[in-house]
């Protein structure tokens, strides 16, 4: 990202605000937000644009809004401020902003009140920024402008809504290239962070490892790294913890690349040699894995695919003797969440989880609504696969003692009845938790993994270990 100028065609966006506006048949109005302060106003986190915003735009600019109304499209965004060239550098123009974005104009962010006065009435979405949703509130005159005041579409930003998840559901050619670099950058920075693992060293070297290879290339996480040893927690945030041989490594990071994320996971042995009870786990969650893969195709329900990574998953575990039973039976009762209590994963593009900031409007399909079965109750996507989605593929097998503390309400029916080997489960120690995890292109022809330069394979991974 340069001076705040798009990467992509300026054509891929005037395309993009085209759709939305043929879709929504009136005007709409999306802001860029603000950079927010951290522990005292002038010391703020990294500006990074509303992806909405940055989708119509490409524009990586504060206290800016572009209008969309049928064939006409107008940015407004600050007027150059002399201090800028002082403390931050030269900037771009407006000419130079209006060629990289193709909007038909740019007006300054001062002239948008009074432009709204004479201008049709927009529909919007709430900005995820406090401050800006305040100001877009009152100036829109929508009810969420009141403290607390919950955040309701309304009808027409409903549909703008709507509008967004049709057209950013359905990756462009210039998108999917963002996110094939994403993708690259990712498996980089995994394969540097295998490269690196060592016993003695702690979780934080390792992360460090892995982000430097994607500072390297001018850029930065998606998301929160989630560097481990301790792969039962899910959304592991502390990096404090010193690996040893015996230890397995869960590392879920994802690159992002001008907004556009990647998000991978893998894990492997410390030490460069899973034990045998490891190996054994590793090998049932990547056969589910695969499984999954395999059905991701145009036409298939995200939630079938779901269940079916579940089946394998508890194939497995009876075979080991961990479940008792019918696998089938097991899923259709839930005994596979116990191990695999969240979802298969998500759309992916401007945002790690897609549009996750509309809720269930973008991950289930109209008439669609989540289960109140544990596990399935957390699937963040039930909708059919098209041509040109990218959704992550991500099983896992966990032993988080919170949901398998003997005589909880989630076990004992599987206790009662005999489903749950504790005994056999207990050779299992070792394994704290597994994920493996691709971003999947959707394709006319059935799917391509754009990570797919990452080793998975048990003995692929050992020999990836500890050699930089």
């Amino acid at each position: 990202m340069s001076h705040g100028l798009p990467t992509q065609p300026a054509e891929a966006f005037t395309k993009r605000r085209r759709a939305i506006a043929a879709q929504l048949g009136a005007p709409a109005l999306l802001f860029s937000g603000v950079a927010r302060p951290q522990n005292y106003p002038a010391n703020i986190y990294p500006f990074r644009p509303d992806s909405h915003f940055l989708y119509l735009t490409g524009a990586w600019i504060e206290h800016a809004a572009v209008f969309v109304d049928g064939a006409r499209d107008i940015l407004f965004m600050p007027a150059p401020d002399p201090d800028d060239a002082v403390w931050h550098g030269p900037g771009p123009g407006w000419a130079d902003m209006q060629r990289a974005t193709g909007v038909s104009e740019i007006r300054d962010i001062e002239q948008l009140p009074q432009f709204l006065e004479s201008a049709p009435a927009p529909a919007t979405l709430p900005a995820v920024d406090s401050t800006t949703r305040f100001r877009q509130g009152r100036m829109l005159k929508r009810s969420w402008a009141e403290p607390g005041a919950p955040t309701e579409l309304d009808e027409r930003d409903a549909a703008l809504g709507d509008a967004m998840v049709a057209s950013r559901m359905i990756h462009d050619a210039a998108a999917i290239e963002q996110l094939r670099v994403a993708a690259q950058a990712t498996v980089a920075a995994h394969t540097a962070g295998m490269a690196a693992t060592k016993p003695g060293m702690r979780e934080s070297d390792i992360r460090a490892a892995m982000e430097a290879s994607l500072l390297a290339r001018d850029m930065t996480t998606a998301y929160g790294s989630i560097v481990t040893v301790h792969g039962e927690i899910l959304h592991s945030r502390g990096y404090d913890n010193p690996i040893a041989a015996g230890d397995l490594l869960l590392a879920d990071v994802g690159a992002s690349h001008c907004g556009w994320a990647g998000d991978v996971t893998r894990t492997w042995p410390v030490s460069g040699k899973f034990s045998a009870t490891q190996r054994t786990i590793y090998e049932i969650v990547l056969a589910s894995q695969l499984a999954a893969i395999e059905q991701v195709k145009p036409g298939a329900r995200y939630r079938d695919i779901h269940l079916a990574a579940g089946l394998v998953l508890a194939r497995g575990l009876v075979d080991e003797g961990i479940l008792k039973g019918d696998p089938e039976g097991l899923v259709e009762r839930g005994a596979h969440a116990l191990f695999f209590v969240h979802g298969l994963g998500h759309m992916i593009g401007l945002d790690v989880h897609d549009m996750e900031d509309l809720g269930d409007r973008a991950g289930y399909a109209p008439g669609r609504q989540r289960s109140s079965q544990f596990g399935l109750c957390f699937l963040r996507l039930d909708r059919d696969l098209q041509a040109g989605m990218a959704v992550t593929i991500e099983p896992g097998f966990y032993q988080v003692p919170a949901l398998l503390e003997p005589g909880s309400q989630l076990t004992a029916p599987f206790d009662a009845d005999g489903s749950l080997d504790r005994t056999k489960l207990a050779q299992f120690a070792d394994v704290r938790g597994i994920r493996i995890e691709d971003d999947v292109l959707v394709t006319a022809g059935g799917n391509e993994v754009l990570t797919r330069a990452l080793a998975k394979q048990a003995d692929q991974v050992e020999a990836m270990v500890g050699f930089g």
